[in-house]
């Protein structure tokens, strides 16, 4: 007579790599928009993702008028979480009225490597090089 055995099969996670663009309104101060960006930092690390670069683009003048505000504070977090996490991560968006916009995006290989490239400083190189040449 044959046994069953029961075999743990472990999960592997999938993590895929995403990039996220919010846009706060420009009335918060520095504390509260520390504030606001640690909370999305937050919310990334406790789903099980993981943090892979933060930018502060500062306050920036916006395209087009937004909720007749003409500029914004951006905020890019490039991440890695699991795919469901994406649609706990844009309602938290829509509900927080701080946010003007945002947009989040599915990073492929090559825009990984793109990133982390541009990270260590690989572009424009040429132009620092000649900045440097002409100040001699």
């Amino acid at each position: 007579m044959a046994t069953k055995t029961k075999s743990k099969t472990t999960e592997s996670v999938v993590l895929k790599d995403y990039e996220s663009v919010i846009i706060f309104t420009p009335v918060l101060n520095d504390e509260q928009l520390k504030d606001a960006v640690a909370k999305y930092r937050k919310l990334i690390t406790d789903e099980g993702g993981e943090l892979v670069h933060e930018e502060n683009w500062g306050l920036t003048k916006l395209a087009y008028p937004m909720q007749k505000k003409s500029t914004g504070f951006y905020i890019l977090f490039e991440y890695r979480s699991k795919p469901d996490f994406i649609s706990k991560f844009e309602l938290a968006f829509r509900r927080d009225e701080r946010i003007m916009r945002y947009l989040t995006v599915s990073l492929d290989k090559h825009a990984v490597i793109y990133n982390q490239r541009k990270r260590n400083g690989e572009f424009n190189q040429g132009k620092k090089d000649q900045k440097q040449e002409g100040a001699k």
